[in-house]
């Protein structure tokens, strides 16, 4: 059974940082490019962050270049988002996502909330 576990979630300051975790398991999660997504009231969700299967490679929305990361950790099956300098706009819910073109397969976390506020 496939398990998307997001966490480290919360309030952040602005300006401030917060690291997010997924932790996968139930599928070979190197074989998976990793991502980030995020859903704010009222809009549609976004891609903010991507990392591909062995993580050489990854790409950004505009928004979030320069502030964030992300990596993987194939041996803890755990991809991270390293969110510094926050800003208020950055108050989501942000999403855990893998993907194969090669399985078909597409999987989701549950979803932690992150709240940027002074």
């Amino acid at each position: 059974q496939v398990h998307l576990v997001e966490s480290g979630g919360g309030l952040g300051q602005p300006g401030g940082s917060l690291r997010l975790s997924c932790a996968a398991s139930g599928f070979t999660f190197s074989s998976y490019a990793m991502s980030w997504y995020r859903q704010a009231p009222g809009k549609e969700r976004e891609l903010v962050a991507v990392i591909s299967s062995f993580g050489p490679s990854t790409n950004y929305a505009d928004s979030v270049k320069g502030r964030f990361t992300i990596s993987r950790d194939n041996a803890k099956n755990t991809v991270y988002l390293q969110m510094n300098s926050l800003k208020p706009e950055d108050t989501a819910v942000y999403y855990c996502n893998a993907s194969s073109v090669y399985y078909a397969k597409n999987y989701w976390g549950q979803g932690t909330q992150v709240t940027v506020s002074s």
